[in-house]
C-alpha cells in the first residue's frame, strides 16, 4: 500500500488556516515588539508602515493572535491530555534526542514533549494578554498605578522572550522530524511517518477508516 496514494489526514483545512493566522500574527508581533523594545530593532517598525502605526497596531494584532491561538488550542485540547505513557516517554527523552526508537513508548497524536510545549504556550499567551492589557495606554493603562504598569512591562517583555524561545523550539522540532512541516502545509502525513512517530494515533486512524 503506497504512502503517497493513501496518506493520513492530520490537520483539517480549518486547523491549518487557524495555525497560520497565529503564526503570521506572531511574526508581526515579534518584529513590532522588538522595534518598540530596543532602538537597535527600531528599523523593524517599517514592517507595519511607521513607528506610529507599529505602536497602534501591535496590541490589536496581539488580540488577534490570542484569539486565534486559543481557538486552535480549544480544538486540540482533547489530544493533549497527559497519560501514564507520557511520563514513560519523558523518561526516555535521552533516546528520543538520539533519534532512537527502541525502548521509547509509542505515542498518540502528540508526544509528551509536544504536550508540554502546548501548555507552556497557553501560560505564556495568558501572561502576555494580562500584562499587555495593563500597559495598553490608549484603553487600559489609566486604570493601573505606575508601579503596576512598570511590573507589567517587565513581565510582558519576559514572556515575549520566552514565547520566542518556545516557538524556536517548535520550529526546530518540526524541521527535525522530517515530514512534520507537510502536515501543516498539506494537511496530511504518510503512513510511514505516522507509524514511526505517533504509532498509537496511526492505529486509531486506521481503525476509523476500517469502520467507514
Amino acid at each position: 500500500m503506497s504512502d503517497k496514494k493513501y496518506p493520513i489526514v492530520r490537520y483539517t483545512a480549518g486547523e491549518r488556516i487557524n495555525h497560520w493566522i497565529t503564526a503570521i500574527t506572531f511574526i508581526l508581533l515579534t518584529a513590532s515588539g522588538l522595534a518598540l523594545f530596543h532602538p537597535a530593532f527600531f528599523w523593524l517598525s517599517n514592517l507595519l508602515g511607521s513607528p506610529t502605526w507599529t505602536r497602534i497596531l501591535h496590541p490589536f494584532i496581539g488580540v488577534v493572535m490570542f484569539l486565534s491561538f486559543f481557538i486552535l488550542a480549544f480544538r486540540l485540547m482533547r489530544f493533549n491530555r497527559f497519560t501514564k505513557k507520557d511520563s514513560e516517554w519523558l523518561s526516555a527523552m535521552p533516546k528520543v534526542l538520539r533519534n532512537e526508537t527502541e525502548g521509547v513508548p509509542t505515542t498518540g497524536r502528540y508526544n509528551a514533549g509536544q504536550k508540554l510545549l502546548f501548555y507552556v504556550l497557553i501560560i505564556l499567551m495568558l501572561g502576555l494578554l494580562a500584562s499587555g492589557i495593563v500597559i495598553w495606554r490608549e484603553y487600559f493603562s489609566y486604570l493601573f498605578g505606575i508601579d503596576m504598569i512598570r511590573l507589567a512591562s517587565v513581565v510582558h517583555a519576559l514572556f515575549a522572550f520566552l514565547l520566542i524561545c518556545a516557538i524556536i523550539v517548535h520550529i526546530y522540532a518540526a524541521i527535525w522530524v522530517k515530514g512534520s512541516v507537510r502536515a501543516m502545509t498539506r494537511g496530511t502525513v504518510s503512513r510511514g511517518w505516522a507509524w514511526k512517530n505517533h504509532r498509537d494515533w496511526f492505529r486509531e486512524e486506521i481503525r476509523k477508516q476500517d469502520v467507514k
